[in-house]
């Protein structure tokens, strides 16, 4: 089996299996030569003509389902293994993050000519039935007679869908994918509810994040994303290129955790240093994130949760914070255990993380520690009352929920703990 990959339109490489079953990529020489070539990832240079199988396997894993039942139930439907990502990406990989298409040889004419593209309208009906099966199933994201091709990340239960203005759909060929809708965790009360009231947050703060709103069809609600790899020009909808740093580390999404083997603030740090078009404005944009996840008990903000958006002309920045959510206001976990995906100075555990880590997060980052103390007392600071606002501009959105008034709370206690542990001795 042999997949093209395209961006733009245009072929980019080729992506087939080595004797072994291993994956392997390699660039077109036209795009390879092309001034308006973009890599698949920082992790596989377009001035390589053989690439590492494990840098080609945690591209394309990390363009899957980072969840067993989901894969199994892909698998099972398209009768391929559910550990073969070139199989997988053969019948999901058409709308991926970023802007990359994985197409099959057999389609390779029909997408390029738009002779595949197409939209199927869902009813409110139809959309309610689909956001209720995925509540209640995780690997329901797609259904037996889909036409569309996506594949989305993560462990979440979500699916992927294009709004055209007037109407939710589900896009074919060319046309991509415009809005990623989640609705409630099973095990969580209020996840919707939290994970909006976050990124609105994170907003508040002048931080990046992707533009998001609740979402009720019927009987069910979920959180509606507005995917970020997605432009609107002229009329025309556009993706735009983008890799978690995950991928961009070569780095497997089973092991996004730091205590697992994962990438850390070093490992973060050391990649926008060395990539990104504007380095210093992203370091920084990184530890405010970090202190905000802090702040709120993000606990989930790991590796892959961080993006990177990839330009013509080498161009790299930061890309906007999504999956923002705080496991604060739920009694079950406690406060005084509960571990960050990352280590900050020298712990994991929340409670245990002092302004001294802080310090050596800085200094991790290459950053004046005194600017960055700073930084962080301002948000301490203003973090209860921006939190106390939100609440209210979100109730007149009818957006209410018992977990955002014990969310409001359990920020100004963290708040008002970090502040006292800021004060000088």
């Amino acid at each position: 089996m042999r997949l093209v990959a395209l961006i733009e339109n245009q072929v980019i490489g080729h992506l087939a299996s080595d004797p072994h079953g291993h994956p392997r990529f390699t660039y077109a020489p036209d795009w390879q030569q092309s001034k308006r070539a973009i890599p698949l990832s920082l992790n596989l240079p377009l001035s390589k003509e053989h690439h590492p199988t494990e840098a080609v396997s945690a591209v394309l894993w990390g363009l899957l389902p980072d969840n067993e039942a989901t894969l199994q139930r892909w698998a099972s439907r398209f009768q391929v293994s559910p550990r073969n990502p070139l199989a997988l990406l053969s019948h999901v990989g058409e709308d991926c993050a970023g802007a990359v298409q994985f197409v099959t040889e057999a389609r390779l004419e029909d997408v390029l000519s738009g002779a595949s593209d197409g939209i199927e309208p869902l009813t409110d009906g139809e959309l309610e039935a689909r956001l209720r099966r995925l509540h209640q199933d995780i690997g329901a994201a797609r259904q037996v007679d889909d036409v569309g091709q996506f594949s989305l990340a993560g462990a979440q239960a979500k699916i992927a869908l294009l709004h055209d203005g007037r109407q939710w759909a589900i896009p074919a060929g060319r046309i991509p994918t415009t809005h990623i809708l989640k609705p409630p965790s099973g095990e969580y009360d209020g996840f919707v509810e939290n994970e909006l009231f976050c990124l609105r947050l994170a907003r508040s703060f002048g931080l990046p994040t992707a533009h998001c709103q609740a979402l009720r069809v019927g009987a069910e609600t979920a959180i509606c994303v507005e995917r970020y790899d997605r432009i609107l020009i002229d009329g025309v909808l556009l993706r735009i290129h983008q890799e978690d740093t995950c991928q961009a580390l070569g780095v497997m999404p089973h092991i996004k955790y730091q205590n697992q083997g994962g990438p850390g603030v070093e490992a973060i740090s050391h990649l926008l240093w060395t990539h990104s078009s504007q380095p210093r404005q992203d370091v920084e944009t990184l530890f405010q994130a970090l202190v905000f996840n802090y702040l709120i008990g993000g606990t989930d903000a790991h590796a892959k949760n961080y993006s990177l958006l990839l330009g013509e002309g080498r161009q790299v920045r930061l890309a906007p914070l999504y999956d923002l959510s705080s496991a604060l206001p739920y009694p079950q976990l406690q406060r005084r255990r509960i571990k960050l995906a990352m280590k900050m100075g020298s712990h994991y555990r929340w409670w245990d993380i002092r302004p001294s880590d802080w310090v050596q997060v800085a200094s991790t980052l290459r950053l004046d520690a005194s600017e960055c103390l700073a930084w962080m007392r301002r948000a301490v600071s203003d973090m209860p009352d921006r939190a106390h606002q939100l609440l209210a501009s979100l109730a007149r959105e009818d957006v209410v929920h018992p977990i955002l008034d014990a969310l409001v709370e359990e920020i100004a206690n963290a708040c008002s703990r970090m502040r006292k542990l800021l004060q000088p001795d």
